[in-house]
Order: structure tokens, then C-alpha cells, then sequence
């Protein structure tokens, strides 16, 4: 059976290095949940954390109800107007997408005793995939300063509702690129920070990855509160809370004799198509302990799925020796965005899910079977 494994020791790790920057740079920073939701370990985050971000109302929820008395703050590119006032009871910042949303449900937050904030658009891209590039021409992601100021001019209200700003432009970045969409953002809207209270520099930011550059976050961030030292900052970091803390682990059902290319079509009981979905929509070739992606060593596979989506390829990896059928294969960095969106399409169910704790003993959080799957469907 396939099996999440988180790592309790390092998901520990990435959380005092989280917390270290907190202490010293003097801002809050926030489990971003689309990454990680894991809650029977919200405990242990709670400790180091200042709270969590949602993407709407399920995960708020899940936030209120198992990281209790922490922040709770949710951002969506538009909110329902059947959901508003629930969500509304669970959180204490929601940042609106459009100055037509902030027009539309800012009064309804405010009455509520939630602090407003607008997305906006600093429109330097740095996201390397295009899909991933909330700054991309045409994005639907955050305000540009143009369509605030049309707005302004013609309904100024909503603006006088705003508490602060959030900017949301990074995927798996450094301070550089942090640097820069930064002076981008103040050059755009620097002149509304001196009306608000927080500011919200959002996602993306890798900082757990062993050659982030922490000191000079720490630096650039202090440099900002000097700045403006009325504002609270916020960072939302989703990956960095569990990178490189967990693995799935899989076994190989078959191995098929080599095609033309000399690759075996390995078949394994995992599928990047419903456990790991981004190896199919990053596209990444996620590593595999003991194998190099590609065929440069003599014993070289073709790891693919059991599902019939001809696509479902996980990616080709070179072994020193040869594989056989009942092998288990190790992929690594699995705790981010693998749990929080597979899916059970033909069928296929999901993998445990694992604590290893830093002792080393193991105790299996949920495990899924046909009631998973049957109960979604009717």
C-alpha cells in the first residue's frame, strides 16, 4: 500500500527557521493551507506560526476549528455572496480580489470586525512558469494601479474601507526576485501605504531550501519596517513549511521489457495523475531516492502510473543496478500540494498518510478505502 510519510523532525526544522526570521525580522508569517493542510499537525505549527491564509470557505474553516486563536486570513479572486457571511465568522482578514469586490462586501466585513485588504497587481513578473505568474499579461490575480485609480475616480468609497494591501508574485523564489517585485510594488503603490496597517508581501518565498538566502531576508525586511514602521507585515509561505518533509513512498507492480529507446515502463501503484498532480501540471520530475532523472546510468525506467490516462508518466530515472517487481521507490519533497490535491480518478485510492516522528516510530494518521471514493460521487 502507498504511503504519504511526513517527517516530524523535518517539518520541525522548516518551523524554527520560519520563526527565526519572525523573531528577527519583527513580521508574522502564515501557513498558506492550498500547500499544506495537513491539521492533526497544526498543533506542532501553532507553536512557531502566527496562523493560517485560506483560499476559501472550507479551509478557513478548517483553520478556526483546528489552529483556534490564531489568525485567519483568506484571499480568493472573488467570494460568493451564499458563503460571505459564514466565512466571515471565521476569519479576521480577507483580502478582496477587485475594487468591485471590496464595493460590493468591504461594509459587510467591516460590520463584522474583519480587517479589509485589496490584492493588488505590482506587475513585475518573475514566476518562471507562466501558469504560476499571478503578473502575467492578463492575469485576474490582484489590482493593477491603473484599474485602482479608475476605480477611485469614479467610486472612491471602497477605498476608504481598506486596512491593507497584499501582493502575491513568487513561486519557489529568492530574496532577488523578492527584491524586486518589492521596489515594483512601492513604486506603484507606496504612496497608500502611509493609510494603512499591515501589508501582506504573500507567497512563494522558498525560504526553508538549504541555499535561500535568509539573512538578507531578514535584511530586506527590516529595511521595509524602517520604512514604514506603523505597518504590520505579513509573509505566507505554504511550501516552505513542509519542503523536503515528507515522501511517498510506492512500489512497482511490473516491469515491461525495454522499448526502442532502451527505457523500461515501470508501473507503479502510485499516479502522478492523482497523487502528485503537479509532476502533470508544473510539469517537474520529482527525485527519487537512489535514481537520476533521465537515463545516464545503464539500468534506466519509465515510471508510470496504474490509471489509463496514457499521460499518467511520473518521469525516467537511471539506476545503478536493476529494478524488480515488489521494489520499493522513494519519491522525495512529497508533504507540499500532493496531499492537499490528489484525487481517486478510475478508482485509483489514496496513499496512507504517515507521521514519522523524531524517534523514528510511525503512526499512520488516515488511512482511505471505498467509502472515500464512493461518498464524493452521490
Amino acid at each position: 500500500m502507498p504511503r504519504y510519510i511526513i517527517d516530524e523532525a523535518a517539518l520541525t526544522r522548516n518551523l524554527e527557521i520560519l520563526k527565526g526570521v519572525s523573531d528577527r525580522a519583527g513580521v508574522k508569517i502564515l501557513l498558506a493551507q492550498k500547500a499544506f493542510a495537513c491539521y492533526k499537525l497544526y498543533p506542532l505549527v501553532a507553536r512557531y506560526l502566527d496562523g493560517t491564509t485560506s483560499s476559501g470557505l472550507f479551509e478557513a474553516r478548517l483553520a478556526h476549528e483546528e489552529m483556534p486563536g490564531k489568525e485567519n486570513h483568506v484571499f480568493a479572486p472573488a467570494f460568493s455572496a451564499d458563503e460571505l457571511q459564514e466565512l466571515l465568522s471565521l476569519v479576521n482578514h480577507i483580502v478582496f480580489n477587485s475594487p468591485r469586490q471590496v464595493e460590493k462586501f468591504g461594509e459587510m466585513a467591516r460590520a463584522a470586525g474583519v480587517s479589509v485588504g485589496l490584492r493588488v497587481n505590482p506587475e513585475v513578473s518573475v514566476a518562471t512558469t507562466p501558469a504560476y505568474d499571478p503578473c502575467r499579461p492578463g492575469s485576474r490575480l490582484g489590482t493593477t494601479r491603473a484599474a485602482m485609480d479608475d476605480c477611485a475616480s469614479r467610486v472612491p468609497q471602497p477605498f476608504n474601507l481598506l486596512d491593507g494591501l497584499h501582493f502575491h508574485c513568487l513561486c519557489e523564489q529568492g530574496v532577488e526576485e523578492l527584491r524586486r517585485v518589492l521596489a515594483g510594488f512601492e513604486a506603484k503603490f507606496g504612496d497608500l501605504l502611509p493609510q494603512m496597517k499591515w501589508v501582506n508581501f504573500g507567497g512563494g518565498h522558498h525560504i526553508t531550501r538549504a541555499d535561500y538566502d535568509v539573512d538578507g531576508l531578514v535584511t530586506l525586511l527590516l529595511d521595509f519596517r524602517r520604512r514604514y514602521p506603523h505597518l504590520t507585515v505579513y509573509l505566507e509561505p505554504g511550501e516552505a513549511v513542509a519542503l523536503n518533509a515528507g515522501t511517498l513512498e510506492a512500489s512497482i507492480l511490473e516491469i515491461q521489457p525495454p522499448g526502442a529507446d532502451g527505457v523500461s515502463n515501470a508501473i507503479l501503484d502510485v499516479s502522478a495523475a492523482c497523487h502528485m498532480p503537479d509532476v502533470l501540471e508544473m510539469p517537474y520530475t520529482p527525485r527519487v531516492t537512489g535514481a537520476i532523472a533521465g537515463t545516464a546510468l545503464h539500468h534506466a525506467y519509465r515510471f508510470g502510473g496504474p490509471t489509463c490516462l496514457a499521460g499518467d508518466v511520473i518521469g525516467t530515472y537511471g539506476f545503478a543496478s536493476p529494478l524488480k517487481e515488489g521494489d520499493l521507490v522513494v519519491f522525495e519533497d512529497m508533504a507540499i500540494y500532493s496531499m492537499v490535491k490528489n484525487n481517486t480518478f478510475n478508482g485509483v485510492n489514496l496513499p496512507d498518510i504517515v507521521l514519522r516522528r523524531k524517534d523514528g516510530s510511525e503512526t499512520t494518521l488516515r488511512k482511505f478505502d471505498y467509502r472515500d471514493f464512493a461518498e464524493r460521487l452521490g
